[in-house]
């Protein structure tokens, strides 16, 4: 599969293929927003595309990796001139083991189905209709503009007004809208959406404002990757060890709504088919630490992981030490 990562050096910024263990340098290009966009508009292959701007020139993937390289790891998706113009948004209740987390968060009595549960039960009987057909729509939420999106390495923020933040170890798809409107998939990336799950717990309602936090990508940005049934780790560290770990799984066979199903609802709303918009769509979690009683502290390091999708995802996790202020809104009657 072909993988590309997004770097800068101090001013200049280049995109690079993944040859492990090099990165080789791609040529007249300087963002995948922009490869991506040519591609579009010349009606060619993107990875045709990637092989004709393939260069000669090479670097170190382990130095750059790893923060040791002037080189540094963007996020390898950003619109070159508007964050505004990056949508990033998910899709909860998808996969076949993430549920019992939900259920169990938003639970009242055993004997009652929350609404999580039932919308859950609505996606697995309708959530993968005949390729002709279109299937029940899954739980959509809003997480922000192009802004909130940090690179690898980068910490992932518990404002002073949360309650919690924790990791949701997923996969997201990466898109462009061509000129007419059609969304084009780039391809996929590892991702850490990243939520307050403890005000979420309070009551499903504050699902939503649970989404408005900084969340990340990458290091990779995979070109139409193998996305059935694709094995992956989270890992938590704490002072460098491992404080809690998980077996993951994501992919369509572990969900309970399609590829397809769930790029049409998304893209079904005008809006969402702005020619020359980048949206970020993740494609729901399938474990929590947050569900077995992990709480994240300062420092704590989250790691994801998934096979084919190359290197590791690593945040840190930050915590605001500010009072939380409340904001004024003023008249200008």
């Amino acid at each position: 599969m072909t993988r590309l990562v997004q770097i800068r050096n101090g001013s200049t910024r280049a995109v690079a293929l993944v040859e492990e263990p090099r990165l080789r340098l791609l040529a007249d290009v300087n963002s995948i927003f922009q490869l991506a966009q040519e591609a579009v508009d010349k009606g060619v292959s993107l990875v045709s595309l990637i092989q004709k701007k393939a260069t000669g020139e090479f670097l170190d993937y382990d130095l750059v990796y790893h923060g040791d390289s002037k080189w540094k790891l963007l996020s390898p998706i950003d619109h070159p001139t508007e964050l505004a113009h990056c949508h990033v948004t998910g899709t909860g209740l998808t996969h076949l083991g993430s549920a019992a987390n939900r259920q169990r968060m938003h639970e009242a009595k055993d004997s009652e189905l929350t609404d999580s549960m039932k919308m859950f039960r609505l996606g697995v009987e309708g959530g993968k209709p005949a390729p002709d057909k279109i299937g029940v729509a899954p739980e959509w939420f809003y997480k922000g503009s192009g802004g909130i999106l940090r690179a690898p390495n980068e910490p992932l923020d518990v404002p002073a007004y949360a309650e919690d933040g924790g990791e949701e170890a997923e996969v997201a798809g990466v898109y462009f809208i061509g000129a007419n409107g059609t969304p084009h998939r780039i391809g996929m990336a590892i991702g850490n959406e990243f939520s307050d799950h403890k005000f979420e717990k309070k009551n499903y309602l504050n699902l939503a404002g649970s989404k408005l936090r900084t969340c990340s990508l990458g290091p990779e940005l995979v070109i139409d990757p193998q996305f059935n049934s694709v094995p992956g780790t989270v890992k938590i560290l704490r002072a460098g060890k491992n404080l809690w770990s998980q077996e993951i799984v994501t992919g369509e066979r572990e969900m309970c709504h399609s590829l397809a199903n769930i790029e049409h609802h998304h893209f079904k709303f005008e809006d969402h088919r702005r020619p020359g918009d980048l949206h970020v769509h993740y494609f729901g979690a399938c474990s929590l630490s947050f569900g077995a009683g992990i709480q994240l502290a300062a420092g704590d390091e989250m790691l994801v992981e998934f096979a084919g999708f190359g290197r590791a995802l690593r945040n840190p996790l930050r915590v605001a030490t500010e009072e939380n202020k409340l904001v004024s809104v003023q008249s200008i009657a």
